[in-house]
């Protein structure tokens, strides 16, 4: 979600419990919501329910995110677990045991691994991907990272958590 299409002042009224705020909120959130859910989930129906029930969880606790800067990334992983748990449900995705996939992952001959770390990469929405390149690439600092990016350390810290998370249910899949 874009956050710039967001006013600083609506985003506290909303987290401060302003029902228009909120309401405001989930309207502005909506179309970037359903898009993700679109692209992550397995089909059509399941995206729609995910979209509700992320909408729905940002309204019952918005007044939890610290800052507008987070709402994003909070939103798309809240779509992104909506989707995998209703994939499960239908049988569509395994539950699958981390320690298992990470051997099997490591297994694999290393130019293979090469390759799908790098399409892990290429997966990721820009702004994960930039701090996850500078940072496991570039090997820059997160202080480096924040100052280049224009961004505080906390954020760069999220991002580069979240970038992490993503890679690593990219590549057990």
């Amino acid at each position: 979600m874009n956050a710039a299409a967001l006013s600083p002042n609506l985003f506290e009224a909303a987290r401060l419990g302003d029902p228009k705020a909120i309401a405001s909120l989930l309207a502005t959130a909506q179309p970037d919501i359903c898009r993700y859910a679109r692209a992550t989930c397995r089909s059509s129906a399941d995206a729609e329910d995910a979209a509700q029930e992320a909408l729905w969880i940002l309204s019952r606790h918005v007044g939890t995110i610290r800052s507008l800067l987070a709402l994003s990334a909070w939103l798309f992983s809240v779509v992104r677990r909506e989707c995998l748990r209703l994939a499960r449900k239908a049988g569509l995705a395994p539950d699958v045991d981390e320690s298992e996939a990470e051997g099997a992952l490591l297994a694999r001959p290393e130019a293979d691994l090469r390759l799908d770390v790098a399409a892990a990469f290429e997966a990721l929405p820009p702004h994960y991907r930039d701090v996850a390149l500078m940072r496991d690439v570039k090997e820059m600092t997160i202080d480096e990272i924040a100052e280049a990016l224009g961004a505080t350390r906390q954020t760069v810290k999220a991002r580069l958590h979240r970038a992490r998370a993503l890679m690593r249910e990219y590549l057990m899949r």
